[in-house]
């Protein structure tokens, strides 16, 4: 029970589960050879820690369609990258636009904000699929609007929000575009300037297939944030003043470089592979899940129905059971990895009709089989005869 080398992981939702070789490499070779304090010093190693740092913000760029690296900035995940964009953007007297389906990393630093300075907050609804339209978001702009953040992904539903769409209406009305990409960076394309992105938060352990500890937020030039920290950059040393240049001004402290370094190959592996190519695949792997859950009976799959777009997260709830004892029965007695509860997006369960329950998320990752998938399936069916 619970053996690493045995487990079907289907938790890639919370964190991608196994890393390539490539990135286990890239940490390891960092930490032997590169690991010296990055921008603290001009000596050989020091250089070669800076160097790492930038690679992975070019390898980004790359990624995103970002035109220069330096407007990203790292973060230990996509949770503090939106700490950084949220606080360091919304004053007093703002008015801000999220969705029914936000992760608490947004949820959590508005109500704050609204408790603090009284920053007005509206909760666009989604309906039973997690899903919502461009024109909700529109409607419900205000004189003080200043700020939309939109989840590219539901971390619940699966489901995928039309940012394209809302960040032509945010650009054509001078509101700036915060997205979070938890669910979706390495995993759905995305061209920040296409899509009218002015600024994305994203994690580097989930789709990006780097270690934790690491993340970013990309800043629109022309978007200017408090930092959420002030420390030594490396930088203007005998300044009191936190550096404007960028990406120190955001970045105070010693950077996780070797947690980089990988996540710079992690990064590599998905351009690799091509993001189109990992989308279809995992795309394909809920539809079979999808499909199997379904035909059991008596088990609801939450998010977009079965051949409509979503990211590689498939929530169900089994009538009759306990989520929580579903889970811990899916991992004591058939080894697999999956995550119950409220995920963390309350409003998310709350538009499911969950919100008492909360309900079982198995996530697919680039690794995933489909005897995996398969696995989960059967174990869905035997399990539930239990409760008929």
């Amino acid at each position: 029970m619970g053996n690493a080398e045995n487990v079907i992981y289907l938790d890639h939702a919370a964190t991608s589960w196994p890393k390539p070789s490539t990135v286990i490499e890239a940490v390891t070779s960092a930490l032997e050879h590169d690991a010296a304090n990055p921008g603290r010093g001009s000596h050989a190693m020091a250089v070669r820690a800076s160097r790492v740092l930038f690679d992975t913000r070019k390898m980004l760029a790359k990624l995103f369609a970002i035109k220069n690296p330096n407007d990203i900035a790292f973060a230990m995940n996509a949770t503090m990258a939106l700490n950084l964009a949220i606080k360091g953007y919304v004053r007093e007297g703002d008015h801000v636009i999220a969705t029914a389906v936000e992760h608490n990393s947004v949820r959590r630093p508005l109500e704050y904000l609204r408790k603090a300075i009284g920053v007005e907050v509206t909760y666009v609804e989604a309906d039973e699929q997690g899903e919502l339209e461009a024109a909700q978001v529109e409607n419900a702009i205000q004189n003080n609007t200043r700020l939309v953040i939109v989840n590219h992904s539901s971390n619940l539903f699966g489901s995928i929000l039309p940012v394209a769409e809302i960040g032509k209406i945010t650009r054509s009305r001078g509101i700036k575009l915060l997205v979070d990409a938890a669910q979706t960076a390495g995993m759905i394309g995305i061209d920040v300037e296409v899509m009218g992105i002015d600024m994305l938060a994203f994690p580097g352990h989930k789709g990006l297939l780097g270690p934790q500890g690491t993340g970013g937020l990309y800043v629109h030039p022309q978007v200017d944030l408090t930092p959420l920290l002030h420390g030594g950059t490396g930088s203007q040393s005998e300044s009191p003043e936190q550096p404007s240049v960028r990406p120190d001004c955001y970045e105070a402290g010693t950077q996780n470089t070797p947690g980089l370094a990988g996540l710079k190959a992690g990064v590599q592996y998905v351009l690799h592979e091509t993001v189109e190519k990992i989308h279809t695949r995992e795309w394909t792997l809920t539809q079979r899940m999808m499909e199997g859950l379904l035909q059991a009976g008596g088990v609801r799959v939450l998010g977009p129905r079965l051949g409509e777009p979503r990211t590689g997260i498939v929530s169900f709830v089994i009538e009759g059971a306990d989520p929580s004892e579903i889970a811990f029965i899916l991992d004591q007695h058939y080894n697999i990895a999956v995550r119950s509860g409220f995920h963390c997006t309350p409003l998310a369960h709350a538009a499911a009709g969950t919100l008492e329950t909360g309900a079982v998320r198995a996530s697919v990752g680039v690794f995933t089989t489909e005897q995996e998938v398969d696995a989960i399936v059967n174990a869905v069916k035997e399990i539930k005869q239990h409760y008929n």
